[in-house]
């Protein structure tokens, strides 16, 4: 499972890596470039799975086991 993962702004390009927490989810991000406070996509449970290149660990794990995905242990 990948802990880090890039998170890129819609708004202005930026794009910064961080650490993910496997026991919780990011809900809002700001921008370490622009400021723009980001949110998750509708659908999405967090900004890793919105705006960054690897998913959340929880949506990780339920992509390797096949289960249905629940994110930070919702589902």
């Amino acid at each position: 499972m990948q802990t880090t993962s890039t998170i890129t702004c819609p708004k202005c390009g930026g794009t910064s890596v961080e650490t993910m927490p496997t026991d919780a989810c990011w809900f809002f991000y700001d921008c370490r470039h622009c400021g723009v406070k980001l949110r998750p996509l509708s659908g999405d449970c967090c900004v890793f799975c919105s705006f960054a290149d690897v998913p959340c660990p929880p949506i990780q794990e339920a992509q390797q086991s096949g289960s249905p995905s629940g994110c930070c242990g919702a589902g």
